[in-house]
């Protein structure tokens, strides 16, 4: 049996972790079970082969709770949470035995050990950062939403939406803690918020949330360097009413042949195809959500489902993937209010 996790806001009416049962023949999402003992646990990560189930606790007290999963799919505290140090966690990644997390309200990035147990240890290692953005009500400071280990396991990528900037940090092995190798800054006032390699290893998509915009970038595994190549415009045609649109996360299909794009106002996902090389993003198709503020994107191991959180509507939705054009024909629904994030087992 394959397992659902959905990450929620408690604070807006959520549910806290909603475990749910993914029907292997349809990928249709059953609610199971639950634990709401997270205050807003918006960022999920799954250590598979161990059986833990990690959860920041987005508030002004930052922690990371960790979970045993069952083979039922229920989930067993390992230990109570542990602070990181920071303001607003919302995303967090494994980087070989350390825990990182972005600290959104403070602009940090927390890296913190794992016990023989797998739970979280502390105290963390905190790297602070600096430096502002044009815009005045979201970039006075910085505001770190993402870190992304490289895919070789020697660098890890924190995006940085308050100073335009993606950084490069070296995980010292000895301590755990991160420092600054290379930084890369991007376009003046467009808010880098999510970014992804593709899985040649070779291109790096940035997704940013203040400028309807995608950043491609090559990477260099060896230099721990992030070049831009070219910039392609997010949903151009805005939102419907005319407002605003704020896109908010980029996934590639496992095999590499696509990318789907989330944006919030306009509540589209946007499909990429990627024939011509991952550093050419080619737009082929507009799909609706499925609901409202769509915030995160995740495909099942096969690429053939993508589902869509969509946290104003409360619901994740199902999306059936066409192998050839990589389009999107919409599926189920389950209802999780205030949803955040979803990964699978």
């Amino acid at each position: 049996m394959h397992w659902a996790y959905i990450g929620s806001f408690t604070s807006g009416g959520g549910r806290g972790i909603t475990v749910a049962a993914v029907d292997p023949a349809t990928g249709d999402l059953t609610p199971r079970h639950g634990v709401d003992t997270v205050a807003n646990p918006s960022s999920l990560t799954l250590d598979r082969a161990a059986g833990i189930l990690y959860a920041v606790s987005d508030t002004e007290a930052g922690a990371v709770a960790a979970f045993r999963t069952g083979p039922d799919g229920s989930l067993t505290p390992l230990g109570p949470a542990v602070a990181v140090a920071g303001d607003g966690p919302n995303h967090l990644a494994l980087a070989g035995r350390r825990l990182l997390t972005a600290n959104y309200g403070s602009g940090s990035v927390s890296s913190l050990a794992t016990g023989p147990d797998g739970g979280p240890s502390g105290p963390p290692s905190v790297l602070e950062f600096h430096g502002s953005g044009p815009d005045p009500e979201r970039q006075r400071g910085p505001h770190a939403h993402q870190v992304l280990p490289a895919p070789e396991g020697r660098w890890v990528l924190s995006v940085d939406l308050g100073t335009d900037a993606v950084r490069v940090c070296a995980v010292d092995q000895e301590t755990g803690g991160l420092r600054v190798h290379t930084e890369t800054v991007l376009r003046a006032g467009s808010g880098p918020r999510h970014a992804a390699f593709h899985p040649d290893g070779e291109v790096v998509h940035v997704l940013h949330e203040l400028e309807p915009l995608m950043t491609v970038c090559r990477w260099d595994a060896v230099a721990g360097r992030l070049e831009p190549l070219a910039e392609v415009a997010v949903d151009p045609e805005g939102a419907p009413d005319g407002g605003r649109v704020f896109p908010s996360v980029v996934r590639e299909s496992p095999d590499g042949r696509f990318l789907w794009a989330a944006v919030r106002g306009s509540n589209r996902i946007l499909t990429y195809a990627l024939a011509g090389g991952a550093e050419k993003p080619l737009l082929t198709a507009v799909t609706d959500c499925g609901g409202v503020w769509p915030r995160d994107l995740v495909t099942d191991a096969s690429g053939r489902r993508l589902y869509v959180v969509n946290e104003w509507s409360g619901d994740v939705t199902r999306f059936a993937v066409d192998q050839e054009s990589g389009r999107l024909e919409r599926g189920g629904a389950v209802e999780v209010p205030a949803a955040a994030c979803l990964v699978l087992s």
